[in-house]
Parts: structure tokens; sequence; C-alpha cells
């Protein structure tokens, strides 16, 4: 009878390599373990059962906190627009909050811009971006330049 275990727990961990969870695993090493108790008590197919569900049972709620520890990732991602906050640029075009005109240039693209408290930042002067609102870039002048103006 031990055969039957050996090709259930093989079956498991086929079906687990095939899989993106991380619960199939624990029937196989449940299988395993009746399998052992099979060779003890080759008779016992209750027993064998009964090896096997508590196992596999046991194996799947202690061990849940101690795999999400690890397979769990941020699923926040930076993307499109977002990927450029904390990014520094160069103003390629004076920003002006008063006739509502700016251009920075961040990581090869030409973004539109303001300024987060208002000012003035001069043509050429270094930006970090603070963030993103609809289109535009909320910029400020990088703490290398001293050349801001305001209002």
């Amino acid at each position: 009878m031990w055969h039957i275990w050996l090709i259930i727990a093989g079956v498991c961990f086929i079906i687990e390599i095939m899989t993106v969870g991380f619960l199939v695993f624990w029937f196989g090493i449940g299988a395993l373990l009746a399998m052992v108790v099979s060779l003890l008590f080759p008779g016992n197919w209750f027993l064998q059962s009964t090896v096997f569900i508590i196992s596999s049972t046991l194996l799947i709620f202690l061990t849940k906190p101690f795999v999400e520890k690890f397979t769990k990732k941020d699923k926040s991602v930076a993307t499109n627009a977002y990927s450029i906050i904390g990014k520094k640029g160069i103003a390629t075009q004076d920003i002006n909050p008063t006739h509502d005109v700016g251009q920075v240039k961040i990581a090869g693209e030409v973004w539109s811009a303001k300024t987060s408290d208002g000012s003035f930042i001069e043509k050429g002067s270094q930006i970090i971006v603070t963030n993103i609102e609809g289109v535009k870039a909320i910029v400020e002048l990088s703490t290398s330049n001293s050349t801001v103006v305001t209002k």
C-alpha cells in the first residue's frame, strides 16, 4: 500500500510545481507521512488516511503565517506617471505660476509642471518631483540650486 501513497505524493508535488500557490505541497508531505505509516502498519487504511488528513491539515494551518512572510510582497508598485515621484530633473522652461506654464525633463521625458508652493523656477534649474496632479508634475527646486524666486 505504500506504493499508492508514494504515487499520491508524486502527483501532489507535480501539481504544486504547475500552480502558483503553495498549498498542494503540504498534501504531498502528508502523503509521504501516510506512506511511512503504511510501512509500519501495512493493512490499516483507516490509520493511514487519518495520518494523511491530520498531517496535511496541520501543516497547512501551522505553516501558513511562515509562508506568507516570504511570499507576500508589497502590492503597490509605482507605475506610469507615479514612477517619477522623487526623481530629479531639469526645468526646460520657466515654471511660472502666474501664467500657469512650465516644463521639466525627467528621465528623458518632458512633463508639464507647476510648483507645490507657487514659486517661480528658472529654466535650467534642477528640480525634484514631489507629486503628480492630473497630467502635471508637481515639483520643487532641488536643494543644490538657489535660483528660486517667490511670487
